[in-house]
């Protein structure tokens, strides 16, 4: 890969994806701003390093994955979450889904061949959706646990969240997950069966 136009125009067609990710983890139009052009920098100066041993995307990911956790440590005591907005109608989703007990009102639909399923193109859009789709505090948790791949107690030591409040939001965002999965993804799949 060298930095000729065309790649120019290819790092350029995955701008939005990254700038995306990067809006939902850093809550800050600047910083996140910052975090893509630094990947795209990264990229373009130092283009021998991809190879293409992985996909364009895949590689300025996981370029955006440090530059992220890199302005996480720089500015973290001026990250700030608006909880109020992130909670409407959790309380009316908890109380659709499950009985008093603590069990689901309705069992789970029945999800086909999950491995199967991940291997779609198709699958992964929707999954990106739904991600997208979730209240912002939510999505954000979610995504550090299982996209950056950070420990419980760097996350919560990051968000200056407890131990208990951000098992309950992981536990609130793979709910929302769920739903949105089950759908946008399962249910139009059992349909066309």
């Amino acid at each position: 890969m060298t930095s000729s136009p065309s790649v120019q125009s290819q790092l350029a067609e995955h701008r939005n994806y990254l700038l995306r990710f990067a809006r939902l983890q850093l809550r800050n139009d600047a910083w996140a701003e910052d975090a893509v052009s630094e990947t795209l920098l990264a990229a373009l100066s130092k283009p021998q390093s991809f190879g293409n041993k992985s996909q364009l995307k895949t590689w300025l990911v996981g370029i955006l994955k440090h530059k992220v956790l890199d302005t996480f440590r720089h500015n973290a005591r001026e990250v700030s979450l608006d909880a109020a907005a992130d909670s409407d109608g959790q309380e009316e989703l908890d109380s659709l889904m499950f009985k008093a007990d603590g069990h689901f009102a309705q069992a789970p639909a029945n999800w086909g061949n999950p491995e199967q399923d991940l291997s779609s193109r198709q699958f992964f859009a929707v999954l990106e959706a739904c991600t997208d789709k979730m209240p912002a505090a939510l999505g954000r948790v979610f995504l550090m646990r299982e996209w950056l791949e950070l420990s419980s107690e760097e996350i919560c030591k990051e968000l200056n969240l407890t131990s208990t409040n951000l098992y309950v939001q992981l536990h609130r965002a793979r709910l929302r997950l769920r739903e949105c999965l089950e759908l946008n993804w399962f249910g139009q799949r059992s349909e066309n069966v």
